[in-house]
């Protein structure tokens, strides 16, 4: 494919820019114990790709809870679980992959380039996590977990967002989501967004390339190949 000079790019955190460690899977598991009184499935459930409210809902009504039970209480669940992440998490629980920062630095860099978000985490979560390595002067902007339960209705959130940003309506044509999972290539399809999935999360290269995605890269490191100014 010939190289696309996108004019706003839409980031995915986990699996793309860096990776979470067990601690905040357990930190989960032990806000569903204490807000719900049970965890469900924690240790065998797939977070990749999805909305944190939509993890808690497949979890709690995969484990017997009805909906009003999930719903009435997501709100506690979410306070008590971002709680635990402002006040404890550090770099230490998580891994920053290779050429994040200097990627993220060149594109900053484009003059006629925005960056943005595009994350399944509630805002505060996802501002955490990008706190402990200096990476929220990136992403003045986003569309979270906290907007939509369905990863596929967040893109026109993003777009949204970008324009109030920069008084510039942004088109999908003009748009790049990247993530690391099929969902993330699902959600920029709905849309007519194209999509760079990044094989640095938990999704198989070649599962990646089965889902059509406009470019599979191993890293950011090989982002060039969409265009030069991803170089590092």
């Amino acid at each position: 494919m010939a190289s696309f000079r996108p004019r706003l790019i839409l980031f995915d955190i986990d699996g793309t820019l860096l990776l979470g460690g067990p601690r905040l899977r357990r930190w989960f598991g032990q806000s569903l114990q204490t807000v719900y009184g049970l965890a469900g499935d924690i240790d065998g459930h797939s977070f990749s790709g999805k909305t944190d409210p939509q993890i808690v809902t497949e979890l709690m009504l995969g484990a017997g809870l009805s909906e009003d039970e999930v719903f009435g209480l997501l709100p506690d669940l979410k306070a008590v679980y971002l709680g635990r992440m402002r006040e404890e998490l550090t770099a230490e629980d998580m891994t920053l992959l290779p050429e994040v920062v200097s990627v993220l630095s060149r594109l900053e860099e484009e003059p006629d380039v925005t960056l943005g978000l595009l994350t399944g985490n509630w805002e505060a979560g996802a501002r955490s996590k990008l706190a402990c390595f200096d990476l929220n002067r990136f992403f003045p902007f986003g569309a979270f977990g906290d907007d939509r339960e369905d990863r596929t209705d967040l893109p026109p959130v993003a777009l949204e967002r970008a324009s109030e940003q920069g008084a510039y309506p942004f088109s999908a044509e003009e748009t790049l989501i990247v993530g690391d999972s099929p969902r993330d290539v699902t959600c920029a399809r709905a849309h007519g967004i194209k999509v760079a999935a990044v094989a640095t999360g938990y999704t198989p290269m070649e599962r990646l390339r089965a889902t059509g995605a406009d470019w599979v890269l191993g890293g950011l490191d090989e982002a060039a190949e969409i265009h030069p100014m991803f170089e590092s």
